[in-house]
């Protein structure tokens, strides 16, 4: 099921058009209300240090991958790129390529993902489920319906930055039909701010929604595209609230109904995040997981970028929906180093 391998693993040089300033000052102002992660800055930290380690781990014969995954694990996304600078400086060598040239498979692709800068991650992830052909449209609905409004806004810089093209060009030049307008309008990141909720407009959205859908013969897309991509979280939270009073149905059983395929997908990723974006993340984890064949493009993607803001809630959810902590299915799903890196981020078991 894994589309392509080695698809993060082409990464190369992934500050060329940002400077690890910028970078810095971004990720601190994304991250400074969020502490819900695995992984955290480490203390003492010296950047010098863990390039002369790294370097090594990876000289002579042999890889020492343990050195790798400790050192590289217990550093903030943030600190890990001051250890690519620091490497640099030292050896005059790229770490990303040293790391690739020692590492190979699932292993190296989430090694280089860890060693992504998160915004930039997410732009190079968006740019690789839309390039050649064909298109991974769950990569671009799992990433667009579970991002915040800044988060957005970042990854539409950095992508134009890196690849001299708006993100809206790219995601019209490759879906279509009401798929393509939803991610239009997520795109725009000009949701409203959660601010206060006028009680008049939620039942008039509830009301609107129940007739683009369960009074009208056919659907009116138009309208759900509108409401689930500009309305503020707590406003639709209350609209799916007065969306159940009125209807008798929950929000999710009439998208289920009134619309099929990317649509009805990236409708429902929706509403999942605007309920809880870590039950939303849980459930795509263990779909990743689940059954014949892992998806490990997801199951990396997820587990990296949420590392550092909500994996420890996304570990409860997974926990009490599917009666199975993230930890014991992970172990029990993946092999080799890879399994080692991907427990480590995990943070524990809590079986």
């Amino acid at each position: 099921r894994t589309r392509g391998s080695g698809r993060v693993g082409r990464r190369h040089h992934f500050l060329s058009s940002l400077s690890l300033g910028t970078y810095l000052i971004n990720t601190k102002m994304a991250f400074k209300t969020k502490s819900r992660g695995t992984i955290k800055d480490f203390p003492g930290f010296k950047a010098n240090d863990d390039a002369e380690a790294l370097r090594k781990a990876m000289k002579g014969l042999g890889t020492d991958e343990e050195a790798i995954i400790k050192i590289l694990i217990s550093r903030s996304n943030a600190q890990r790129q001051e250890i690519d600078v620091a490497y640099k400086t030292l050896f005059g060598r790229d770490l990303v390529d040293d790391l690739k040239s020692e590492i190979s498979g699932k292993f190296e692709n989430l090694i280089v993902a860890l060693m992504t800068p998160s915004a930039l991650y997410d732009a190079y992830e968006l740019r690789h489920a839309m390039k050649g052909a064909g298109t991974t449209e769950n990569v671009l609905t799992e990433i667009l319906a579970s991002r915040t409004t800044d988060e957005v806004r970042h990854i539409k810089q950095v992508y134009q930055q890196e690849y001299g093209t708006e993100l809206e060009d790219s995601i019209t030049g490759d879906t279509s039909g009401y798929f393509q307008r939803m991610l239009v309008v997520l795109v725009q990141g000009n949701r409203d701010p959660d601010s206060k909720v006028n009680d008049s407009l939620v039942e008039q959205d509830a009301q609107d929604l129940f007739k683009a859908g369960e009074v009208k013969w056919g659907t009116d897309e138009e309208k759900f595209i509108t409401i689930l991509g500009t309305r503020s979280i707590s406003h639709l939270r209350k609209v799916f609230d007065k969306y159940m009073t009125i209807s008798g149905y929950q929000i999710e059983e009439s998208i289920d109904r009134e619309t099929s395929g990317h649509l009805e997908n990236l409708l429902l990723a929706i509403v999942k995040s605007v309920r809880s974006i870590p039950e939303y993340l849980a459930d795509t984890l263990y779909h990743a997981i689940k059954g014949a064949g892992t998806d490990d493009c997801t199951l990396i993607r997820v587990m990296v970028s949420r590392s550092e803001i909500d994996l420890l809630d996304i570990k409860e959810k997974f926990r009490k929906n599917f009666g199975k902590s993230l930890h014991a299915m992970i172990q029990g799903d993946t092999s080799g180093d890879y399994r080692n890196a991907l427990l480590l981020i995990c943070g524990g078991d809590d079986d």
